[in-house]
């Protein structure tokens, strides 16, 4: 999921609008359907800050809403945090990217999707 200012050419394949939408707002539904990979470390990433961020002690507050809310859906792995450049590689690699409306510095985030246990309703087949 990519804040307002993400440039999408750099991205994946499907490109998928969600404007006006924040990423916070977003990725608390999207982890109501989507198991996140059990089976890594982090499952979710962020952009590292750049040097020049850091030294000014820029703050990131929307990471602690991100952690919190894969907390609560059952996450249990870090926030990991990638490089600048690696971030856009990997981002270019995913299945669709969602484009949203979030304002946040550093608000981008890249999930790793899991597998989708099967409930009793198919224990019958």
């Amino acid at each position: 999921m990519t804040h307002r200012l993400h440039p999408l050419i750099m991205c994946g394949p499907v490109e998928i609008r969600a404007d006006g939408l924040g990423i916070p707002k977003l990725l608390e539904a999207v982890l109501k359907l989507l198991p996140l990979d059990t089976y890594v470390e982090s499952p979710a990433a962020v952009m590292e800050l750049v040097p020049g961020d850091k030294e000014r002690g820029l703050q990131t507050p929307v990471w602690k809403d991100y952690e919190i809310l894969l907390l609560q859906a059952g996450c249990m792995g870090t926030l990991a945090k990638i490089e600048r450049f690696e971030f856009y590689e990997q981002a270019k690699k995913a299945f669709a990217v969602v484009a949203t409306g979030e304002t946040a510095p550093y608000g981008n985030i890249i999930l790793k999707k899991g597998t989708i246990a099967l409930g009793s309703q198919f224990e019958a087949w």
